[in-house]
């Protein structure tokens, strides 16, 4: 098994490149095609999400621990049958979907209120078909951990959908033109990465077999997978119709209450994810890591890694917190000028937390088989958030929002980690570092609150928020050392070592 700290670092990297890209391209796309074009495209690409997430949300999960279950028992047989049959599977269920939106394409014209719309749509489809033979692929690849290979795909995907998109978009003219310019661009950038992934996965020595049974225990346990991240996709939406009507119900007018909500959503709750891009990275290289060692039941490897994934879950999330507390404020007028989205980054903060645990906590479950039980503890989360959203905008206004998704997070966290204890035998080590990570959390952010509202008076926001992030940073890290959360000696002491080795294993083969 490759070393963990090391596929983290290659995961996070592209991570962050790819989001990157992406990034830029919105900026590109809000100032040459506009607002309108953009919307229709938005519309159209909801749709298009949904249908995504049922082909290639589950299924790459389950073939990749599949894949490493396989390995361990050297069964090269039936890695080969696992790929076939999960292509079957994947080609099956997303030209069902296709069908039903060209069979019921009267009913998608009734729902858009843009007749361009389902122009936008029909014309992403086939990308629905090449999303779902790149996911197959992408578990193959994921499960024999070529993390790199993987990582490629993605950055691929992106940079041809930029380039794709720049050169189509000389012969748009129209708002609907320039729509369909990106929904083409989507669907070919869609089949090239499944053919570079493809490419991919021979070059790395993969193989297809005959189509197997094995495609039916695919479908059952991809299928609870697929629910939470579907829920997860319809969620948003539905609260987006809940929490503006109960703002109006108790006193905002419509044009307010869809102003706060779009500084909820659109401004704030973006950042609060931040994390997740370091924790995802660990998610990701968790899954076929801890598969793998329940295979050869190596419980007490799994019990460290678990302990050390979930700890480092907890530290990241924890190390955002007193900035986004103690200078949210500046932070909203920095990058929205909007200081209402920093009030709301500011209360809505401690969120971080449940969610990097939950994220976690759900990989664990779904690399050794417990996806149906991660499934039904989101469910029960997603229950408090929507009760949460209903009642509480009458006793806190648009911070029923920042406390439903906490309440959701929370309850999932905690359900998860009681889940884990009590099928795998395992503690979590969870307790203790909440308890002193909160007391270093409320002194770093006195500091870095104290400091903030200092330079404020003398400095201009972007140094406030340099200066103070920084000071924040040291501040967490020595309080870490004094509160004995870790010992920065110990990782030098690692590092120094693992380069010591390095550095002779060189030199021997000279």
């Amino acid at each position: 098994m490759k070393s963990l700290g090391k596929v983290v670092v290659l995961i996070t990297a592209f991570s962050v490149l790819t989001r990157l890209l992406g990034f830029l391209f919105r900026i590109f796309l809000s100032r040459t095609i506009g607002a309108e074009a953009i919307g229709i495209y938005q519309v159209a690409s909801s749709v298009f999400m949904i249908f995504v997430t049922i082909v290639s949300s589950g299924l790459p999960l389950i073939i990749s621990r599949m894949t490493a279950s396989y390995r361990v028992k050297k069964d090269k047989v039936n890695m080969a049958r696992l790929v076939t049959s999960s292509l079957f599977l994947s080609l099956s269920i997303s030209i069902v979907l296709c069908g039903f939106v060209l069979l019921c394409r009267g009913v998608f014209e009734k729902i858009f209120t843009d007749d361009a719309c389902i122009m936008v749509l029909i014309a992403l489809l086939p990308g629905v078909v090449f999303s779902a033979v790149y996911s197959v692929y992408r578990g193959a690849l994921w499960g024999k951990d070529n993390y790199f290979a993987l990582c490629l795909s993605e950055l691929f995907e992106q940079v041809v959908r930029i380039i794709i998109f720049v050169v189509i978009l000389g012969a748009s003219f129209t708002v609907i033109s320039s729509a369909m310019s990106l929904a083409w661009s989507m669907t070919i950038a869609c089949l090239c990465s499944a053919i570079f992934v493809i490419i991919l996965f021979f070059v790395y020595g993969g193989k297809m077999g005959k189509p197997a049974k094995l495609a039916f225990e695919v479908l059952k346990k991809a299928t609870p997978i697929t629910g939470v991240r579907l829920a997860g996709s319809l969620l948003m939406p539905l609260l987006a119709i809940i929490i503006p009507l109960r703002l109006v119900a108790v006193g905002y007018t419509e044009s307010q209450a869809m102003s706060l909500y779009g500084i909820a959503f659109g401004m704030t709750y973006p950042l609060l994810f931040i994390p997740s891009t370091l924790i995802g990275s660990l998610a990701m290289a968790l899954i076929p890591d801890i598969a793998m060692a329940k295979e050869n039941e190596n419980l007490g490897y799994i019990q460290e890694r678990i302990q050390s994934s979930i700890f480092f879950s907890i530290l990241v999330s924890f190390a955002i917190v007193p900035v986004f507390i103690a200078l949210g404020e500046n932070l909203g007028l920095f990058f929205y000028n909007n200081a209402m989205s920093g009030t709301l980054l500011s209360l809505s903060a401690w969120i971080m937390v449940p969610m990097g645990i939950t994220n976690i906590t759900s990989a664990i479950l779904n690399s050794v088989g417990l996806e149906m039980k991660s499934f039904i503890n989101y469910f029960i989360g997603s229950i408090g958030m929507i009760i949460s959203a209903w009642v509480l905008p009458s006793f806190m206004g648009i911070n029923a929002f920042a406390w439903g998704l906490g309440i959701c997070t929370a309850v999932t966290s905690i359900l998860n980690c009681l889940m884990i204890k009590r099928k795998l035998k395992v503690k979590t080590g969870a307790i203790k570092p909440l308890a002193k990570l909160t007391f270093v959390c409320l002194i770093s952010t006195a500091i870095t609150s104290f400091l903030g509202r200092i330079l404020f008076l003398y400095v201009n926001n972007f140094f406030v928020l340099l200066i103070a992030g920084v000071v924040e940073v040291l501040s967490f890290v020595l309080l870490c050392e004094v509160f004995d959360v870790f010992h920065l000696k110990g990782y030098f002491v690692t590092i120094k070592s693992s380069f010591f080795k390095k550095k002779v294993k060189n030199s021997t083969k000279i």
